[in-house]
């Protein structure tokens, strides 16, 4: 029986869930995200597009709208019990990361880069299938602040992600000044800087919608002093910095707000939005042309953080820190609502086959980053998916 071609996915804080369904053929293949300007469907894009790990586009043939708390219901209401599932990690895992920081690390300390990004891989073994629309229901009630995409075609393979971070996004409430000049107003924003919330930190939220009102956060006094590290500090102004430049290249009207702290999980992150209108003659595409990857999952300087990652990290990326999400998709009822333009960077995610389960996370390396310090965060962030089972 062949793979479905369909993505699941669920804005954050929403209370519903979008199906996109392709009903026959393979999704369309795209050498580049230059290619995706005009078009319509769901975005999976990888690390880097590659004849294994192509961009995709789900054609939007059947589009449904789902509560998730209708759907969790029907599925929490069966008997089916799982077998615990069996970790693979081992100490060779443990030793291939050292080796690999340790890599990594002297590139950094010769000066090679100011930051770059290491990551691994982790396999999940369990006694039976792996039900992924389960779990995507599942990731839906855990994460109500983050992005959550369940996609399977055969060309990918089955992908469950959860993710706080925005790559590119349309926004259309922005005020009157920009309305007037008829333009789109995208936003994108620059996430870095990892730490864990523990003990009573545990309650500090923020609310949704703030990343373009100048609201506080509807957090306790405490919560606005969380002890970020000069390290986290100076990984995230790298990032936000490279962002800025870049947009500066293609964008009129860049409006920077941040750095804040928000919300991811059982993590923390810093986090400075960008508001800003493409200029004439610049797409969509050409955006995310020079925004992917991004410092966040990849390195300063992109290109020679870039070619050595793919030269040295043990394990291929595929499509983890790739991005994906709606691309033009009309999912209201209301005929005049505007389509709806959401790419998130596909982070804390894993592969699904069969019995096992593949997580991905990541960890950005500077010359002060310590080892065991980095390994801990990448746990962290696997956590996420983790946590599921």
């Amino acid at each position: 029986m062949s793979m479905k071609v369909f993505a699941c996915y669920r804005m954050p804080y929403a209370d519903e869930f979008v199906r996109v369904e392709q009903r026959d053929g393979a999704a369309c293949q795209l050498a580049s995200p230059v290619e995706l300007d005009g078009r319509e469907g769901f975005v999976v894009a990888p690390f880097v597009v590659s004849a294994d790990c192509p961009l995709l586009l789900i054609r939007p043939d059947i589009l449904t709208r789902h509560r998730v708390d209708e759907e969790l219901g029907n599925e929490e209401g069966g008997t089916r019990k799982e077998e615990r599932r069996k970790r693979q990690l081992s100490r060779e895992e443990r030793a291939s990361y050292h080796d690999s920081f340790e890599l990594f690390h002297r590139e950094l300390q010769k000066g090679q880069f100011r930051k770059i990004v290491l990551a691994r891989r982790s396999k999940e073994t369990f006694g039976e299938d792996v039900d992924a629309e389960q779990l995507f229901l599942k990731a839906c009630k855990s994460y109500p602040r983050m992005f959550v995409a369940l996609v399977s075609t055969p060309e990918s393979g089955t992908w469950l992600m959860a993710t706080p971070e925005v790559l590119v996004e349309e926004r259309e409430e922005r005020g009157e000044r920009r309305e007037e000049k008829g333009k789109t107003t995208f936003h994108t924003m620059a996430l870095a800087g990892t730490m864990a919330l523990h003990g009573r930190h545990l309650t500090f939220d923020t609310p949704p919608g703030t990343a373009t009102r100048n609201t506080p956060a509807a957090t306790p006094e405490w919560g606005q002093k969380l002890g970020w590290t000069d390290k986290n500090i100076e990984e995230q102004r790298f990032v936000a910095t490279y962002i800025l430049e870049r947009l500066k290249q293609l964008a009129d009207d860049i409006e920077e707000q941040g750095p804040r702290t928000v919300r991811a999980g059982n993590l923390v992150h810093l986090r400075s939005d960008f508001l800003f209108t493409l200029r004439e003659g610049k797409g969509l595409g050409a955006l995310l042309e020079a925004l992917h990857p991004t410092p966040a999952v990849c390195g300063v300087p992109k290109d020679v953080a870039l070619d050595f990652i793919l030269k040295n990290e043990p394990s291929p990326r595929r499509y983890y820190s790739g991005f994906c999400g709606p691309l033009n998709l009309h999912t209201s009822a209301d005929e005049q609502a505007a389509a709806d333009t959401s790419l998130f960077v596909s982070l804390r995610c894993m592969q699904i086959d069969g019995r096992t389960c593949m997580l991905y996370a990541g960890g950005g390396l500077l010359k002060e980053s310590e080892e065991q310090q980095e390994w801990e965060e990448t746990e962290a962030k696997m956590q996420t998916m983790r946590s599921l089972f």
